[in-house]
């Protein structure tokens, strides 16, 4: 008998036993830095001269690991182990695969510090963001092992005297997997796991950023039973191995998590029929957001600025979900920046490496840059309340930074930043509140912060994003309670984590038969 979905708790940190057991995760994983790591087809390790080498982002000093880079020649080799997997995989019981996921969510569970840990300098993040990251993996495994169970019921039909009707779903071929480095466990596991639950073989290429955790997640699943080929590890130069596997006539689905000119980019080549191909691919993109909360003039403002705080700075401003973006009421306007400033300024800063901090470092030199212009952007279209410094020396550390008075059009306020960045705006009413919130390319997360349910009313149905919420923060959507995607420019609105995920990487069959 499967339990009840019940997300994966939380780590509680002001617990010294469990503060103990995390240091010594870190300790652990300390020892095995530096490792070289392969590429894996059809179960074989493959290690090649040219390496992806990923580093700390908190003290860039040091090396994670060094990560084989695969070729186009070995794309191919990995679509064809997948395609004959395929042949194999696809006839698996769906409850068989989910038990597949269900060991694997096991397995994370047993050894969840220290895959928080490898999070920690694989990709920079302070302890309870890798934590919740760890935790939300499970709870993709968990998930989709269950909704699999529910999709292999099918759907009722109707029927006619003589006449059966059976509406079924079945795997559609081997697929694509483009997942980010900012979640690096959470979001590789969850685009992974659910193609292959529904029977599809998937070609993982990981972010360079954070190739070693997601060769953790590689060995979780074999671990789990995973037969070869179904999973098919290709980590490489996006620029040299991208293009080739979203092209290749055998790609039936490309699951991407990233920035919007990749998503595009991918949109667009996935559109064109390849040589050979006798299918149209599916693209299942997440693109990022610009995302606002809203503080009406009748709000809890210290619940407002918690909100802010934890929104714009929790993993330095590095989710797609981040406030960026903050529309309040021009009567409250002054009092809630006072709050949030204040509440700024008790942020820790450092290596999560080094300690339990809560703002660590940005992923690479190229976003730190990134980041670095657009608050000297910021100091010319708006007034720097707190916050701008920025360090580089040792890790890429990028202090949380509030500007106020932004035009609503300002490009700080309009371009994603995915930094500790986030501007405030005033408004004279609740219309105009919406009107800001709505206008940009995106439309992601947003929040609104209220007592006025005619306003919150109204929210619901005018404020465009695919996850709104109301009196909290804007990010930490949890599986299965906020399935999460967003509209416009934000991606394809995909739900992952939601009833209706699974269903992106299956075909609907219906088999009519008389008597």
């Amino acid at each position: 008998m499967v339990l009840p979905f019940k997300h994966e708790p939380l780590t509680d940190f002001t617990d010294v036993a469990n503060i103990k057991e995390f240091e010594a995760a870190l300790k652990k994983v300390e020892g095995e830095l530096g490792k070289e790591y392969p590429l894996v087809i059809n179960g074989e390790r493959i290690y090649t001269d040219d390496k992806l080498v990923s580093v700390n982002p908190g003290n860039k000093a040091q090396v994670i690991g060094k990560v084989s880079k695969a070729t186009k020649e070995h794309i191919d080799q990995a679509m064809n182990a997948a395609l004959e997997a395929f042949q194999t995989w696809r006839k698996m019981t769906p409850f068989a695969r989910a038990n597949v996921l269900f060991k694997a969510a096991a397995i994370t569970r047993r050894r969840k510090h220290e895959i928080s840990a490898w999070l920690v300098y694989d990709a920079g993040k302070p302890w309870d963001q890798a934590d919740a990251d760890t935790a939300e993996g499970i709870d993709f495994l968990e998930y989709y092992a269950r909704q699999m169970l529910e999709l292999a019921k099918g759907k009722p039909m109707n029927h006619r005297q003589n006449e059966h009707n059976d509406f079924f779903y079945q795997p559609m071929g081997p697929g694509v997997v483009i997942p980010p480095w900012n979640f690096a466990f959470a979001i590789v596991c969850g685009t992974t796991a659910a193609p292959i639950v529904a029977g599809n073989p998937v070609l993982l290429k990981p972010s360079e950023n954070t190739p070693v955790i997601a060769y953790k997640l590689v060995e979780i699943l074999e671990e789990a039973g995973l037969p070869k080929g179904v999973l098919n590890f290709v980590p490489g130069d996006p620029l040299e191995i991208g293009d080739y596997l979203v092209d290749h006539k055998e790609t039936r689905f490309i699951n991407f998590t990233g920035s919007r000119a990749t998503g595009v980019r991918i949109f667009e080549r996935a559109a064109v029929v390849q040589e050979g191909q006798k299918h149209l691919k599916r693209v299942i993109a997440e693109m990022g957001g610009k995302d606002t909360i809203i503080v009406d003039d009748d709000s809890d403002l210290d619940l407002a600025a918690d909100a802010i705080v934890y929104s714009a700075f929790a993993f330095s401003g590095q989710k797609c979900s981040a406030c960026s973006r903050v529309v309040a009421h021009e009567n409250v306007y002054e009092e809630l920046l006072e709050k949030v400033v204040a509440l700024t300024k008790q942020l820790s800063i450092g290596s999560p490496s080094e300690g339990n901090i809560y703002v660590g470092p940005v992923i690479n030199q190229k976003q730190f840059d990134k980041i670095k212009d657009y608050i000297e952007t910021g100091k010319s279209e708006g007034k720097l309340v707190y916050g701008g410094e920025a360090d580089d020396s040792k890790g890429y550390f990028v202090h949380p930074t509030i500007f106020k008075d932004l035009d609503p059009n300002a490009r700080i306020m309009q371009e994603e930043i995915f930094g500790p960045v986030v501007a405030f705006t005033k408004a004279k009413n609740f219309d105009e509140m919406l009107e800001i919130a709505n206008n940009t390319d995106y439309g992601l997360t947003g929040a609104v912060i209220s007592r006025n349910r005619e306003h919150l009313e109204r929210a619901r149905y005018e404020f465009h994003v695919g996850n709104l919420y109301f009196n909290r923060g804007c990010t930490a959507a949890i599986v299965g309670y906020q399935p999460f995607g967003g509209f416009k420019m934000s991606g394809t609105d995909s739900k992952a984590g939601g009833p209706d995920y699974l269903q992106h990487f299956m075909e609907a069959k219906v088999v009519s038969e008389m008597f």
